[in-house]
């Protein structure tokens, strides 16, 4: 069996509702356009068609994708976790040794990756890094720009949405 896949409870309802959302609104709305193109006539000229049945292929696939997902998951709730050491669902707060600044990233499941919401995935290179490391500890990050050395500042445990 593959390996397990930690996310949030936030991460793991929102995958439940697009489930739903495939399943119960998608998948039907897909079926009704088959239908209708199939009533606009020949079959292998017909646009409409190719373009529902690629549809229906498309939502058949992410189907699949998200129950493979929620079917792998572990369920983590970070707001009843505590400790120094950063692990998955860690709100951790570095300070780049090179400029000073401060960054602060929630490491949550590869599929609640957000940086806009300043959430990282658990198997990104900066998560990596820092998965293991209490607050005064130095990681060794792998930027873009070039290697980083980074201070853990802060570890928190927060109820993630």
């Amino acid at each position: 069996m593959a390996d397990k896949r930690p996310m949030t409870p936030a991460g793991h309802a929102l995958l439940k509702a697009q489930l739903k959302q495939l399943k119960e609104v998608d998948r039907i709305a897909n079926a009704r356009a088959i239908e209708v193109a199939r009533g606009h006539g020949d079959l292998s000229e017909n646009a409409d068609y190719d373009a529902a049945k690629n549809e229906q292929g498309l939502i058949i696939a992410r189907i699949g994708k998200v129950n493979t997902l929620l079917a792998l998951a572990e369920v983590i709730d970070p707001s009843v976790l505590s400790g120094d050491r950063v692990m998955f669902g860690a709100t951790v707060t570095y300070e780049d040794e090179d400029n000073g600044d401060e960054k602060t990233y929630t490491i949550v499941g590869e599929h609640e990756a957000d940086l806009k919401k300043s959430r990282i995935a658990i198997t990104s290179p900066i998560a990596r890094a820092l998965i293991g490391k209490e607050v005064g500890d130095t990681a060794k990050v792998r930027a873009p720009g070039g290697n980083r050395e980074v201070e853990i500042v802060k570890v928190e445990w927060l109820l993630i949405d």
